[in-house]
């Protein structure tokens, strides 16, 4: 009965989560997805994006974001892509499919979605080198986006 009682509870805490939204600080994504890979992201911009492996758009953004991160890694540049499957066999088939060159993390206990309460996949949040999320994107609309993905990263790795 416990159990039952943590997992609604835990359900109706997520159903009632406010979106991640401009201004707010990135949460340590460590604490989000313990035990995940991740890359150092003190003083860099941060991409995090949302994803599923039944996303259609989100298939459509892995070209762009590999293009994003060879322009961009080296001058501060980090992209996480967040996985929210159930199955981490879907999670990984798709991982492995999409050929992505930046990390990819599996939030398979649903902490990391949790917190940001994605609105749709794909969502993206873009973090400023102080680690305050300036831009948010709902939904991916191919070059369009990815040109204002280009345009808003350039402006904060400016000095």
């Amino acid at each position: 009965m416990k159990l039952v009682a943590a997992i609604l509870a835990a359900t109706l805490s997520t159903l009632a989560a406010e979106p991640a939204k401009v201004g707010q600080a990135l949460p340590k994504l460590s604490t989000l997805i313990p035990g995940a890979k991740l890359p150092e992201t003190k003083g860099k911009v941060v991409v995090v994006d949302f994803w599923a492996s039944w996303c259609g758009p989100c298939k459509a953004s892995f070209p762009a974001f590999n293009r994003l991160h060879d322009k961009y890694a080296a001058k501060g540049l980090v992209i996480i892509g967040v996985g929210v499957d159930d199955d981490p066999a879907n999670h990984q088939k798709f991982a492995s499919k999409m050929g992505a060159k930046f990390p990819l993390v599996h939030d398979s206990a649903h902490k990391a979605a949790a917190f940001f309460a994605p609105a749709t996949m794909p969502t993206s949040y873009i973090a400023d080198r102080k680690g305050v999320i300036r831009h948010v994107h709902n939904g991916f609309k191919g070059a369009k986006t990815e040109a204002e993905y280009e345009k808003e990263i350039q402006a904060l790795l400016e000095p």
